[in-house]
Formats: C-alpha cells, sequence, structure tokens
C-alpha cells in the first residue's frame, strides 16, 4: 500500500484558509480604501444591521472572530459613533450592541458593495455551481461542529 503524500496546494483545508484569506484581503483593502473600516469592523456592523441588537458573544458565535478581535472592533465603532452599547435585561454583565443613525447609513453604503464585490467574483460560476459550493460548504460546517453526517 502506497502512502499519500501530502501536498500543500492540493490539501482542501489549506486550500479553504488561502481562498478565504485572498477574498478576505480583497475586500478588506476595499472597506479601508472607501469607508475606513477594518474587515473586522464590516462583520461586527453587518452582524449588528442583521440581528437589530446583538452581544459581542454572539457575533463571536457567529463570525468565528476571537473575543479580543470582536472587542476591539466594537470599542472602534463605539468611538466613531458607529455602534451603541445598551443594557442587556438578559444578562447585566454584557451590553447589546446597536447601530446609530450613523451606523445604519454606514451598512447602507457598505452593503452594495459588498454585494457588488461577491458579485464581481461569482457571476464567472453558474447559478448551480455557486449554489452547490455554498451547500457544501454548509454541509462542511455542519460535520466539524458535529452536526452533520
Amino acid at each position: 500500500m502506497t502512502a499519500k503524500t501530502l501536498r500543500l496546494d492540493q490539501f482542501i483545508p489549506y486550500r479553504l484558509s488561502f481562498t478565504a484569506a485572498l477574498l478576505s484581503d480583497t475586500i478588506a483593502q476595499s472597506y479601508e480604501r472607501l469607508f475606513g473600516i477594518s474587515i473586522a469592523e464590516w462583520r461586527v456592523i453587518a452582524w449588528v444591521a442583521e440581528l437589530g441588537s446583538v452581544t459581542q458573544q454572539q457575533i463571536c458565535a457567529r463570525s468565528r472572530m476571537d473575543k479580543v478581535t470582536v472587542s476591539r472592533a466594537a470599542i472602534a465603532l463605539s468611538g466613531q459613533g458607529i455602534v451603541q452599547r445598551l443594557p442587556n435585561a438578559e444578562d447585566r454583565r454584557s451590553h447589546l450592541l446597536a447601530l446609530t443613525e450613523e451606523g445604519r447609513r454606514l451598512h447602507g453604503a457598505i452593503a452594495p458593495r459588498a454585494l457588488e464585490l461577491e458579485s464581481g467574483i461569482f457571476s464567472h460560476f453558474s447559478a448551480e455551481e455557486v449554489e452547490s459550493f455554498v451547500a457544501m460548504l454548509r454541509r462542511i460546517d455542519a460535520i466539524v461542529l458535529g452536526d452533520g453526517e
């Protein structure tokens, strides 16, 4: 029996990580240049916009960003008047993050650009390919988290 040789460029976990970092870096440069925010700050804004109000811990769980990254992004965004910290009636040890009017305006400006960037990349694939790709990513998530096959 011949042992399989590890070739990093063909190792799927590496390929996923490499491509994700490449996409993230490209998007981060665009957000920094156009809006003066980091990718972590954008992810916080996007989750707060989607959920209305959310704790930093919930953002960590949904985004897989670490606590320090989310905390720094929230502090920066709060300092810029983009998010506000509200009392959390369910857990007095944490705060809820909510967008300010400025935050809603910024989200309204960035979201179409984010969709445009996504479209610019994935327009090179058929709708079926994109749908299959997203479905596969979700299945990988479920398997790794122990929720799937």
